[in-house]
């Protein structure tokens, strides 16, 4: 976590008083073979001296804290289903159903969908979110390269040993044509935090990012790091990777703003958005101060002034060095690390312009042999058994939030059940199976299949420690 945000939010505040486990006092950078690691010297956009390792779900609950504390009233466990509106103008959100049973129909413990109003609606949905969604294609907001997403599966640890540095890999466990990485936290002397992401642009029609990082703990470097460790809680969500170039035209429109992973606010080179993710909300919430000392309609006119601030931000200054940084990368990994270093040492005037991107959808995909795995329930594990450590609080009995084609052959199903990390897609036979409870929200295959929706309050995973 780069405490910038913090520290500008709360300049009252030392780095002490933060939600933080500890400061980065070390790092190291390795490229791994199946046996065996090379360290190799840290890119300059991965440096993190004076950058803290940190929970965001703590991060999360203690600025709930802080928010309620000024009499701010946090409402949790209420998804929203759609915008409301009248003509162009966004006038508030349509809060989800609750207690229906698979086939739609009210239960004895039903709730009715909530109209909540607003003058200005802020859109923090994280990656991939339907209202977003729906109003960028609505207002026809475009950006010069769609946006393109990676997965990360996650997982953390109860340790032997404390863990001395910060640890980024390149590498195995993914084949040379995908982009991706994994990381290894120290989060105080006992928990460590272990995780693979990989571009969601990946040609291996069999990859499956939880096995790759089930089969990555069994590598010497990480597999010393674990010994005698427990496995407390996992986790997984997507990215967004399309930086600079796929960012929302227009950030805002007639009552309506766009913050953090929604409007793709990360800097994939750096590893970084969370700081981007709160100046963004602290930059919306000046704008909208403003807007509201005005009699009638927020319309976009007196929005913009979010957009002018964001783009002349850090956060836009950021994204712009890098700009073609991730995209290099799509023509192979080799490739992407001599035109990504050449990129770092023109300050991104290397190659100039922008490299197109397709949408990660369109990416050409072949299935290959698979490798079987079977989990030992000591330093590996299966999808169903992470998922149970999630905290997953699905009813079984509620609605499939996911919508799913007609005719799916069996070679898709095989690829919709390696792509999720949640077990939810199966093959049976020649047609698909969908474990729908099992979704912890992650919305990979929102991305490259089925469509992901809301479902009702106190669904999905409990993470406490993510």
């Amino acid at each position: 976590m780069n405490p910038s945000a913090f520290r500008a939010l709360f300049p009252d505040l030392s780095d002490a008083d933060f939600p933080f486990r500890q400061p980065v006092t070390g790092e190291a950078v390795y490229y791994l073979t199946e046996g065996g690691s090379t360290r190799i010297p840290t890119p300059p956009t991965m440096k993190n001296h004076g950058n803290f390792v940190m929970s965001l779900s703590e991060a999360v609950r203690w600025l709930g804290e802080k928010a309620e504390a000024l009499g701010i009233n946090i409402f949790p466990g209420f998804p929203v289903e759609s915008l409301l509106v009248d003509g162009d103008r966004v006038i508030g959100v349509r809060t989800i159903a609750g207690g229906l049973d698979r086939e739609g129909a009210p239960t004895d413990v039903y709730t009715e969908p909530t109209d909540l109003t607003a003058r200005v609606v802020v859109l923090a949905e994280g990656t991939r979110g339907p209202l977003a969604q729906a109003w960028r294609d609505w207002q026809r907001v475009t950006s010069p390269n769609p946006q393109i997403f990676a997965l990360g599966v996650k997982e953390v640890w109860d340790v032997a040993k404390p863990l001395d540095r910060v640890i980024h890999t390149m590498g195995w466990p993914l084949p040379a044509d995908a982009f991706g990485g994994s990381w290894c936290y120290p989060m105080g002397p006992n928990q460590v935090s272990i995780g693979l992401v990989v571009g969601l642009d990946y040609h291996d029609a069999g990859l499956d990012v939880h096995e790759s990082l089930q089969r990555m703990k069994l590598h010497p470097l990480f597999k010393e790091i674990l010994a005698g460790g427990t496995m407390v809680e996992w986790g997984a969500k997507t990215i967004p990777e399309g930086g600079f170039h796929s960012l929302p035209e227009r950030l805002c429109g007639d009552g309506l703003v766009m913050v953090g992973d929604t409007a793709g606010f990360v800097d994939v080179p750096s590893l970084k958005g969370i700081h981007y993710a709160m100046e963004s909300g602290m930059l919306a919430a000046s704008t909208i101060v403003s807007a509201l000392g005005t009699e009638g309609v927020v319309g976009t006119s007196q929005l913009m002034p979010y957009d002018a601030a964001v783009r002349a931000s850090t956060i836009v200054k950021d994204m712009h060095k890098t700009r073609n940084m991730r995209l290099a990368f799509k023509d192979g990994f080799l490739p992407g690390a001599l035109k990504a270093g050449l990129m770092t040492l023109t300050g991104g005037a290397f190659p100039g312009g922008r490299i197109a991107m397709p949408a990660d959808a369109e990416a050409p995909r072949e299935s290959g042999p698979k490798r079987p795995f079977v989990p030992d329930n000591v330093l590996t594990f299966s999808k169903v058994d992470a998922v149970f450590k999630s905290g997953n609080a699905t009813r079984d009995s509620i609605p499939s939030h996911l919508v799913i084609g007609r005719d799916i052959s069996g070679e898709v199903a095989d690829f919709y059940a390696a792509l999720c990390p949640a077990a939810v897609y199966e093959r049976d036979g020649d047609t698909l199976r969908v474990n729908a409870p099992n979704c912890v929200d992650c919305k990979a295959t929102d991305v490259l299949g089925p469509r992901w929706t809301p479902r009702e309050g106190g669904s999905g995973p409990k993470y406490r420690l993510m």
